[in-house]
């Protein structure tokens, strides 16, 4: 019989922030009698060839450890399925991607990258002088954050020339990542960014997380604090989400995604844009969106 290992990491990680989903999704393949389990990815206690998949669900200290995590994927690909499948992981781990995905052609904000305080700093200064954002009044107002990492950790908005701006830039640098830099999107700053929820290419819900970054950096709040909201979404982004997926498969050659959480805001400047494409261990909010856990557990079933 199939066995099926839900990958997470060790529990002392969730302690100030639970996963919702994985619980869910694990009592119903085992409602289901389909022989299932929690697995530490870097337990290296693990046969992984034991089980038949390995579903990536929270292993969300990745990006706290990639080199690990990257011997880890090389580690165990060999020895059974995983989805998402590793190439497209690896390539997902970086965000260089967005500039492959807009290769492809899908729209997204535009960003430089920067291995060098130097870099970083001619970037700001020509954010600087090229003034307003999008048309907003006052001066212009950058993101700052870094190609490997996630839930906005060394993120930052700023204004362009504010210290603040360069010195994240260097942290980020000196943290081994490269720096990203891109326009601010008045949008994003209103809170009106969507995050939508695809499973084996099928829509199932979206979310609406809220403004997350305060200027002058740091986050609203004072910490990361996402105000997740169902929200709808039309046929139009529902089209622009199905494209990039598209996408995705054609760049890295696979097939379509066991699931994905492709991160869009509808722009006065650029129009739809992709803001991100999570293809590794997105929050599916679950508890926002209740019969969805039945509807990813039946594709990892159809996967398995």
């Amino acid at each position: 019989m199939t066995r099926i290992a839900l990958v997470v990491t060790d529990p002392e990680f969730y302690a100030d922030d639970p996963d919702p989903d994985t619980p869910l999704i694990l009592d119903f393949l085992l409602n289901q009698d389909v022989p299932a389990e929690m697995v530490v990815w870097h337990d290296p206690e693990v046969d992984w060839s034991a089980y038949d998949l390995a579903v990536l669900r929270s292993p969300w200290d990745y990006p706290l450890r990639p080199a690990e995590f990257d011997r880890w994927l090389q580690h165990v690909a060999p020895r059974t399925r995983v989805l998402n499948e590793p190439h497209m992981v690896r390539w997902n781990m970086d965000k260089h991607y967005l500039d492959d995905l807009a290769s492809a052609g899908i729209t997204v904000v535009p960003t430089s990258y920067h291995r060098s305080p130097g870099s970083a700093a001619e970037a700001l200064t020509r954010a600087a002088q090229e003034g307003v954002t999008g048309g907003a009044d006052g001066p212009a107002h950058v993101v700052v954050k870094p190609t490997v990492g996630s839930r906005s950790r060394l993120a930052g908005l700023f204004r362009a020339d504010d210290p603040g701006a360069q010195q994240l830039a260097e942290a980020i640098i000196a943290d081994g990542a490269a720096a990203m830099i891109q326009p601010e999107v008045p949008e994003l700053s209103e809170g009106l960014e969507k995050a939508v929820y695809m499973v084996d290419g099928q829509f199932t819900h979206a979310i609406a997380k809220g403004a997350l970054l305060a200027r002058g950096g740091g986050m609203i709040g004072g910490i990361y604090g996402e105000n997740a909201q169902v929200v709808e979404v039309t046929e139009e982004e529902k089209a622009f989400v199905r494209q990039v997926l598209e996408a995705v498969m054609k760049v890295n050659g696979t097939e379509m995604p066991l699931y994905a959480r492709i991160d869009i805001v509808d722009t006065a400047r650029y129009g739809k844009v992709l803001l991100e494409a999570e293809l590794i261990e997105p929050l599916l909010n679950l508890h926002h969106a209740p019969g969805v856990e039945h509807v990813f557990a039946e594709a990892i079933r159809a996967r398995a």
